[in-house]
């Protein structure tokens, strides 16, 4: 049976070949080929999706273990960190069901980080980047942080497409989250803005934190990802924490997607941005590049995507998974 299935995957790859070289593919064609690629996506996911038992209930809570060797490092998204008590500490507190989805690893590993660095607390003002309707910033005014959640303007060009996928905050009530933060603390304590992140405005300062999750890579080049992180730095007080998730290519150290709708960070790039930070005076937490070796690590979803699991995805060619960042701004002295 999966000799058969294996055959039927390469006769379609072939066949896949055939038709996007036709320049003079007809429409009928090409909606043969569309055929085919869908057929190819779901050979390939049957072949290779672990076994129901290993994901369908979710991380096991009964094996979950406190993180083990100090704070979070700056670290990518792998299988054991679903099974530690921190995330499905934060899942609880965050109103999601514990499930292997890297999106809500990068909530989990943000709020991690910040809790490890003692900035969740009373008077604190903290800004978030792109923050479509996540829950992150309803959690921390429930801390009694001062927040400014910050997304694209209504009529940027780029917001349509993220209001249809439901990635895309118009305005503060789209991040209210009563079962995350009561609503007088939420009026209290968010606001929001409208912020192009390739231009953050200049009143953006004296913040004891910021974050991003999955955001940098979408703003045209590895570089200016890169820039972003630097800019996002001067928007923090001394001592400020920076915590932001982006795309990581786990398929080479190479070759990547350097522009266009979404970038994939190499090991390179990220350790040129450390060197970056370090010349700043900037501190950024020691990179733990261990891709993880479990069955989940090694699986590759494909679109259209799994609500899980989904640590690791196939972006044109490439497979990515969510690599975390956490710099900490220098103090002045």
């Amino acid at each position: 049976m999966v000799g058969r299935a294996w055959r039927r995957l390469v006769s379609l790859a072939r066949l896949d070949r055939q038709v996007a070289a036709s320049t003079q593919a007809s429409s009928v064609a090409a909606a043969r080929l569309e055929v085919l690629m869908r057929e190819h996506r779901l050979l390939a996911r049957w072949l290779t999706l672990p076994a129901p038992e290993i994901w369908q209930a979710g991380p096991p809570a009964e094996r979950a273990v406190p993180a083990g060797g100090g704070p979070l490092r700056s670290s990518v998204c792998r299988q054991e960190s679903f099974e530690t008590r921190w995330f499905h500490d934060w899942m609880a507190r965050l109103g999601h069901r514990p499930r292997y989805h890297r999106k809500l690893w990068e909530f989990a590993y943000v709020a991690q980080a910040l809790e490890e660095r003692g900035v969740l607390r009373q008077g604190c003002r903290g800004l978030g980047f792109g923050v479509g309707t996540e829950p992150l910033g309803a959690y921390f005014a429930s801390r009694g942080c001062a927040i400014v959640a910050t997304d694209l303007a209504p009529d940027a060009r780029a917001a349509a497409a993220w209001a249809s996928s439901g990635q895309f905050a118009s305005g503060r009530e789209a991040l209210r989250a009563p079962g995350v933060c009561p609503d007088d603390l939420f009026d209290a304590n968010v606001e929001f803005r409208a912020c192009d992140m390739n231009a953050i405005p200049p009143d953006l300062t004296g913040f004891d934190f910021c974050w991003s999750t999955c955001a940098l890579e979408h703003l045209g080049s590895l570089e200016h990802g890169l820039t972003f992180i630097e800019r996002s730095l001067d928007c923090l007080a001394p001592g400020g924490v920076a915590v932001h998730t982006t795309e990581f290519n786990v398929s080479s150290g190479a070759d990547t997607l350097q522009g266009g709708p979404t970038v994939l960070y190499r090991r390179h790039d990220l350790e040129s941005l450390a060197r970056r930070m370090e010349a700043r005076g900037c501190e950024i937490a020691p990179f733990d590049f261990d891709l993880g070796n479990g069955p989940l690590d090694r699986y590759v979803d494909l679109p259209p995507y799994l609500d899980a699991p989904h640590l690791r995805l196939a972006i044109e060619g490439y497979a990515s998974t969510s690599v975390g960042l956490i710099v900490r701004k220098v103090q002045r002295t």
